[in-house]
């Protein structure tokens, strides 16, 4: 019997979303004679049961688009906002999962969406994952589709500026995105020749980026280029959150939603870095100016590495569904895709190891790490 697939994409919208859309699809359809529903807007279109039949038609000539053709949305199943009020609709969405007769339901996303998946297939329904998130941060996958197109982007941008630095002896300071996780800013700083980069995983000390920014000014090279995460923190600021942690918390505070990454407000990245270069100016003597990429990054064309990616874990998508094999995340592992158990999955943040590759060699090539 014809099989019934629903896709979604949630969160932010990734380079090669549109990709992978088409890499399910299309080996649905052309393999295994399944019928694909695209449900809008994410796991919002889903519970408003808005959707739309992918056929091949709408799935010609998107590989290379940005963006998702099905739109995406950060709203959560079980915190839906609905008329005013944050409302638990999941059993909204497994009612209209069940009227649309799926067999599977494919979701897109990154962390947040690994959470909301696994907690439908807690109330039954089948669901497999793909990693998507240009901060490469999903647990237990090699790559997430959406990372290398951010990088390049990152790079690129960090190229251009720096010969506005050389030309007015200043200090540029580039915040790039990873509130959790600094894969982004890492490897496009060390791609881009950044003098100093700050990551969330390494607390840093301003005094310690000011040093070698003067350093450079010793040896006749007064201008430098600070690539920072939007999710960098000093140690001062570190050791405070320890501090807080330490605290027994009050009844009220063990109530409150603890805000996830995705809830904190952009324009306190900003005031961060915008605090930081300031620090930087009056420790160095050299004017310092910002540049944040914002969602620059996520726009565009994907790059053919994000494309291959994408279509190599949507084809081995429709595979697992074939096989009857639910429940889990399509991760990449080296050449090879690999179904991961979404508990294994859920809530977990994949992290740049103090001693990573990338580290050791940022910090041999001269690289101040901020510590």
């Amino acid at each position: 019997m014809t099989k019934y697939i629903g896709i979604l994409t949630a969160g932010g919208d990734s380079p090669g979303l549109n990709a992978a859309i088409r890499g399910v699809g299309k080996s649905a359809l052309n393999n295994y004679g399944m019928q694909i529903i695209g449900f809008r807007d994410g796991f919002r279109g889903l519970m408003e049961n808005r959707t739309i039949r992918l056929d091949g038609g709408e799935l010609s000539d998107i590989l290379t688009r940005g963006g998702t053709i099905l739109g995406t949305s950060r709203d959560k199943p079980h915190r839906m906002p609905v008329g005013g009020k944050l409302l638990d609709m999941t059993d909204v969405i497994v009612g209209n999962y069940q009227d649309n007769h799926l067999d599977a339901l494919v979701c897109l996303g990154g962390g947040g969406t690994q959470k909301n998946a696994l907690r439908l297939k807690e109330k039954g329904l089948n669901i497999i994952t793909l990693p998507k998130t240009i901060d490469n941060d999903v647990a237990m996958t090699d790559a997430t589709f959406g990372f290398d197109t951010a990088l390049g982007i990152a790079t690129d941008a960090i190229d251009r500026l720096h010969s506005t630095a050389h030309s007015h002896h200043r200090i540029i300071v580039v915040e790039i995105m990873g509130h959790r996780a600094g894969w982004l800013a890492l490897g496009a700083g060390i791609a881009g020749g950044a003098d100093v980069i700050l990551i969330p995983e390494i607390p840093y000390s301003v005094e310690s980026a000011a040093e070698a920014i003067r350093e450079r000014s010793r040896r006749g090279k007064p201008f430098s280029i600070v690539a920072v995460a939007e999710g960098a923190i000093s140690k001062q600021e570190h050791d405070a959150l320890l501090e807080a942690k330490k605290q027994k918390p009050s009844s009220r505070q063990k109530e409150s939603k603890k805000a996830e990454p995705e809830d904190i407000p952009e324009t306190q990245y900003a005031e961060r870095t915008l605090r930081l270069a300031k620090q930087l100016e009056k420790l160095t003597g050299l004017e310092s100016r910002v540049t944040i990429l914002g969602h620059l990054q996520r726009g565009g064309i994907p790059s053919a590495a994000d494309r291959l990616l994408a279509t190599r874990l949507g084809t081995a998508c429709t595979d697992l569904i074939h096989q009857g094999h639910y429940g889990v995340m399509v991760a990449a592992k080296g050449e090879i895709t690999k179904p991961v158990k979404l508990e294994d999955v859920a809530g977990q943040v994949k992290t740049v190891p103090p001693d990573h590759p990338w580290v050791v060699s940022a910090r041999r090539v001269g690289t101040n790490m901020g510590d």
